[in-house]
């Protein structure tokens, strides 16, 4: 329709011709389906093989480990200058882990006091004697020592929760292995030795706990903690050959399968008169799925239960090098399990990862996934996954991960053929017509996410995904 003819219509001039508008009304319009935004690639649950859990439990049968892992100790911060430790977070420091009382934790956790440090400040040298225990309330720390020929070696980086000089405990004459610098500022918690042996002295309970610890601690382990079987190798004639068996996880994790549901409800009215040409129940109820696979792969994620990121273990966590993920960060990420078949990393992180390639003047590669073409580094690919927290703005995480249950990797849970099953582990219950007629169904998927050994998942931790300043 021509400008001059649009103008008459607000010149009060009659049309020369029907009105789109009008015509319209004698017109059956083309019609989309209904859209979502909210839609993502949940490249999660697409690369997660599934394990069925017909009894809706799934239990997970390890060797014996007596290699206590390192965890992360809590803070609380009423302000500026007042920070404490949460006392039953201290049982993530291994030496504590299951002593069982409180007011002796209480106690322990009253006993340090916070110190300062500042960027650059040395706060234990490599040689000296061990007189004190650090937990990083905030800040990061690298550890370094003196090479075999005569440089500085990296170690790694600590932060928030981190601790050190526990292990002072297993030496007879504890010396400090590495020097610990600040990069940054921030504060530790510090126990003096001396406070430490007196509260020793005088609970009974704790001398027992710390003994029974030392003496696990006194038994043969392979590199992964696990209690030795003993073997005997390149021995000739009538060597005399040791006998030993393989002793099993009394305590196995059990992985309950969790559940996302809502119901739906359509009106009568609606689905018996206005189902033509789109089926309005079908229409409404696979935006509902949509959504309850959307949260799926989040609580996959983040739930505190069996979540990946909750539950990846503490040894297979690690800090960034500087801040941003660098190609060495993904290197190490890479290098703490036996297999990888894939990085998750939020969109903004795998920018960050980018900008740090294009400094280097990387080409990071790419690899086709099902027609797709991914993002990859050292031939793993980079999914995006935007559920993973950003945190403050400016942090986040990357997750690496083996899967596969043959390959001792991360499994997805779930149980197929149930009642009324509409997708895989997914049903669809009629829940009845209420007294206003409108139609209930009740939508229910079921699922978990289960690490069968340890490394099968690692975390790269506090990714600065912030852009520079040109």
């Amino acid at each position: 329709m021509s400008t001059e003819t649009d103008m008459s219509a607000f010149q009060g001039r009659p049309w020369s011709s029907l009105s789109t508008a009008a015509a319209r009304n004698l017109a059956t319009t083309t019609k989309s389906a209904p859209q979502m935004r909210g839609i993502t690639s949940r490249w999660l649950l697409r690369r997660l093989p599934w394990v069925q859990v017909n009894g809706g439990t799934y239990r997970v049968n390890r060797r014996l480990s007596l290699a206590v892992g390192r965890g992360r100790v809590g803070f609380v911060q009423a302000g500026a200058d007042d920070v404490a430790i949460v006392p039953e977070t201290l049982r993530e420091i291994p030496v504590l882990r299951g002593l069982d009382d409180d007011a002796l934790l209480s106690e322990l956790a009253g006993r340090f006091t916070a110190r300062d440090f500042r960027s650059g400040e040395v706060i234990v040298e490599e040689g000296h004697p061990v007189e004190e225990v650090f937990i990083v309330a905030h800040g990061r720390i690298e550890r370094s020592s003196t090479g075999k020929y005569g440089d500085r070696t990296i170690h790694g980086v600590l932060s928030d929760g981190d601790h050190l000089g526990d292990e002072a405990l297993l030496q007879s004459d504890p010396l400090w292995t590495a020097t610990v610098t600040a990069t940054t500022a921030g504060t530790v918690m510090v126990l003096p030795w001396q406070s430490l042996t007196e509260l020793l002295d005088r609970s009974e309970a704790l001398r027992g706990h710390i003994g029974r610890f030392l003496a696990a601690s006194s038994r043969k382990v392979n590199s992964k903690g696990e209690v030795e079987v003993a073997v005997s190798a390149g021995h000739e004639g009538e060597h005399e050959i040791p006998s030993s068996f393989v002793e099993y996880d009394l305590t196995p994790r059990e992985y309950e399968l969790s559940l996302t549901q809502t119901v739906l409800r359509v009106h009568s009215r609606v689905a018996d008169l206005y189902n033509d040409p789109m089926n309005q129940l079908e229409q409404q109820l696979r935006l509902t799925v949509e959504e309850i696979r959307e949260r799926q792969e989040w609580e996959l994620l983040n739930n505190r239960e069996f979540g990946l990121l909750h539950n990846a273990d503490y040894d297979q966590r690690i800090n960034t090098w500087s801040g941003p993920p660098t190609p060495d960060d993904m290197d190490d990420l890479l290098s703490m399990r036996r297999g990888t078949d894939l990085f998750l990393a939020h969109p903004k992180a795998i920018a960050a990862f980018f900008r740090e390639c294009n400094k280097r003047g990387i080409n990071p590669g790419s690899t086709d996934v099902g027609g797709h073409s991914i993002p990859s580094w050292r031939g793993v690919p980079i999914f995006p996954c935007g559920k993973i927290p950003v945190t403050d703005g400016h942090t986040s995480s990357i997750l690496a991960m083996r899967t596969g249950e043959d390959r001792q990797g991360v499994v997805g849970l779930h149980q197929t053929g149930l009642p009324d099953e509409y997708e895989p582990s997914l049903n669809v219950r009629f829940m009845g017509i209420d007294d206003t007629a409108l139609i209930r169904y009740l939508v229910t998927a079921y699922y978990s996410v289960a690490v069968l050994v340890q490394d099968a998942v690692g975390i790269l931790e506090n990714v600065d995904i912030a852009a520079p300043r040109s």
